[in-house]
């Protein structure tokens, strides 16, 4: 009822502004405005016109408060938060595939690690490219570091490094990599070398992983092929089903992993033989 009232009384007032534009145009042709001006008709009728505008525009206050309502609430949605949760839910996580490891890719995700970086491998044969950014991963910005490799005595170790031969000598240098972590536990303040952690483990390798925060680069161990150089799934969020699986592999074999000492590593692992 309200709203019907309102919509007849702006057509009124629109009415009424339309046909006093017009009337006066008409009295300015014919003459009449200069007969009524020294009457001082020529101001009321500029102030019945503007007082008309005035009265449509309070008439409307309410319906334009409540477009600038809507315009805050729209201003205020999250696009890229609710395209990136749509796309979780979706495909469990997964939010791109590379068709080989993005090495540029990951060490910005380095960069901007705030809390942890894991990396599961039986060696890391890219650890060269890495080993600056996690230097300053511990000593800028006091992230975890964790790093899991395959023990190099390991049964395992032997028929990886037989699954990497293609005619050439092939070795899964993992002691080359701890040597490469070595100089990384040596470039951190001693007060933050807890915060480099290396666990050697004794088991299946089931999945390559590079994670930074919550950015996760999962790749498969296959025949004559470095899992660097295989496809890579990008996912994002510990919470997403693909991050749950991965996370808990990862906790699974540092649970199992034995902690290796980088102040002497080779005295460590032949402790461990």
């Amino acid at each position: 009822m309200a709203n019907g009232f309102r919509n007849r009384a702006e057509r009124i007032a629109l009415g009424a502004m339309a046909t006093a534009g017009v009337g006066v145009l008409l009295a300015d042709l014919l003459g009449w405005l200069d007969k009524m001006a020294p009457g001082g008709t020529l101001p009321k009728i500029t102030l019945l016109i503007l007082s008309t505008v005035t009265l449509f525009l309070l008439m409307e206050f309410d319906r334009l408060k409540v477009l600038d309502t809507m315009n805050a609430q729209v201003s205020r949605l999250d696009i890229d938060g609710i395209e990136g949760q749509l796309r979780r839910e979706r495909y469990d996580g997964v939010t791109r595939v590379h068709p080989s490891f993005p090495q540029a890719a990951f060490i910005e995700l380095l960069k901007n690690a705030r809390w942890e970086v894991s990396i599961l491998q039986t060696w890391i044969p890219n650890l060269e490219q890495l080993k600056t950014e996690l230097t300053k991963a511990v000593t800028e910005r006091r992230a975890e570091v964790r790093i899991l490799l395959l023990h190099p005595s390991s049964l395992v170790a032997d028929l990886r490094d037989r699954a990497l031969q293609t005619g050439e000598a092939g070795r899964v240098d993992v002691r080359g990599s701890l040597e490469l972590l070595k100089s990384v536990y040596d470039a951190v303040p001693a007060e933050l070398r807890h915060k480099l952690q290396v666990r050697v483990y004794n088991s299946l390798p089931s999945i390559a992983v590079y994670k930074a925060d919550e950015r996760y680069l999962v790749s498969s161990f296959l025949h004559g092929r470095l899992a660097i150089q295989s496809t890579q799934l990008e996912i994002d969020g510990c919470e997403t089903a693909m991050g749950r699986e991965v996370q808990e592999e990862l906790d699974k074999l540092w649970g199992i992993g034995r902690d290796v000492d980088l102040r002497d590593w080779q005295r460590s692992i032949d402790t461990m033989n």
